[in-house]
């Protein structure tokens, strides 16, 4: 391991071949100081191509493609600057998929970039917030450029990197990211309060990032003995632990413990997460296992999506011809939820546009994404109410989808239910 001075100093000439793939963790795991410089010196580099996963950060701008390729496996967050000009080539995969398509190359991988802290465990460093794949990142490179970060949480299991894996180990001298959670809508309050209705004392949830989630976290809060089985968490999970609700007493596996593979939060959520012996960061061949899941008794998948048509088809990555979303972990906890013993799988979402002017129930997905599968869905929530679609025909799934549709839409939708049905 060679120790070369500041990140925002390196240069990355010595570490880049030409047609190398360049990869670092995703949100809060972007090691910044390297990032920034990455950019900086794009014009003395040979041609690369960078994996991104969610990006939080202002990084990367279309401007950057006149040296950089784009690949990547999620429009949301900032990363949404490059699929607005087309110039981000997205990846369709299941997140539980991705560490092995980039152990075996199939994502190829040959420079990773990482923020580490030293951790207690002799010869090992930390990665802190971002395990999702990170590891897999470590594995498959050829060369691991990392910055010391000391405002890293100390964490541990799949967060833990073996010092002699790291090639270069540079000082970070950049800024750290760092995401409050957003304000709920009005409108997302009430779908919250169905998705919290059908929730027993004692489940495990997963929940992903946002306002919804928030609005969800936030209505469960007279909830007692809940679990947490996510692939990321935020600040409202510290407030569920402060509050009493979470307890993880009475999960049926990791009892006691809060399981995820991100901390996409503010300092607060560093400083829950730092040396805290009741969270785990495990990577998502584990926590998108459906054989883990299926481990954990009354699993509670909490999902959005885009839109969802009359039959039950669910589209979570594309929004007016534009790729905003992702696969993701859709399809994983939509079915991970559903193996778990008394498990139930929600998608939750308003019933419109933010403006109200397009209904996000729809005749027909009309040749958009079909993220997860008309089979595998379960229950479908709005503002409006829930439809139970297990064991549902056809007819019954349009109805019952009609029914929790804003009512400006519903006749049109009940008329195309006629037609389809």
């Amino acid at each position: 391991m060679l120790r070369a001075g500041r990140s925002s100093e390196f240069d990355f000439r010595t570490a880049l071949r030409d047609g190398d793939a360049v990869a670092w963790p995703q949100g809060t795991g972007e090691p910044r100081g390297l990032t920034q410089r990455l950019v900086v010196q794009r014009h003395e580099l040979p041609a690369i191509s960078l994996f991104l996963g969610m990006m939080t950060s202002n990084t990367l701008s279309p401007e950057h493609a006149d040296r950089f390729r784009f690949r990547g496996l999620n429009g949301a967050g900032t990363s949404r600057r490059l699929t607005a000009g087309g110039l981000l080539d997205v990846i369709p995969a299941h997140v539980s998929r991705v560490p092995d398509l980039i152990r075996t190359r199939a994502i190829p991988v040959d420079v990773a970039l990482l923020r580490v802290r030293p951790h207690a465990r002799k010869g090992f460093f930390t990665v802190g917030v971002v395990s999702d794949y990170t590891g897999a990142l470590v594995a498959a490179a050829r060369c691991v450029v990392a910055e010391i970060d000391e405002r890293l949480p100390v964490t541990s299991q799949d967060a833990l990197i073996a010092a002699e894996d790291i090639d270069v180990l540079l000082s970070c001298d950049a800024d750290e990211i760092l995401l409050e959670d957003p304000e709920p809508s009005v409108v997302e309050l009430r779908v919250a309060a169905h998705v919290a209705a059908r929730i027993p004392d004692g489940a495990t949830l997963q929940l992903g990032i946002g306002s919804l989630p928030v609005a969800v976290s936030r209505a469960l809060m007279g909830h007692r003995d809940l679990g947490v089985h996510s692939g990321v968490i935020s600040d409202v999970i510290v407030e569920m632990v402060e509050k009493g609700v979470v307890t993880n007493a009475r999960k049926t596996i990791d009892a006691g413990r809060i399981v995820t593979g991100g901390l996409f939060g503010s300092r607060r959520l560093v400083q829950f997460a730092d040396g805290n012996p009741d969270l785990e960061m495990r990577s998502t061949e584990y926590t998108h296992s459906l054989q883990v899941m299926a481990g954990l008794d009354s699993l509670y998948g909490i999902n959005s999506a885009v839109e969802i048509d009359l039959s039950g088809q669910v589209n979570a990555e594309v929004a007016g011809g534009r790729y905003l979303g992702a696969v993701g972990g859709h399809a994983d906890f939509v079915r991970g939820a559903q193996v778990s013993r008394g498990g139930r799988s929600i998608i939750a979402f308003p019933s419109t546009t933010p403006d109200g002017k397009h209904s996000r129930i729809v005749p027909s997905l009309e040749g958009r994404p079909v993220t997860t599968a008309r089979a595998d869905v379960d229950l479908i929530v709005t503002e409006h109410g829930v439809a139970d679609l297990r064991g549902a025909s056809f007819k019954e799934r349009a109805s019952r989808l009609a029914a929790i549709a804003h009512p400006d839409f519903r006749e049109n939708l009940l008329a195309a239910t006629a037609t389809r049905c």
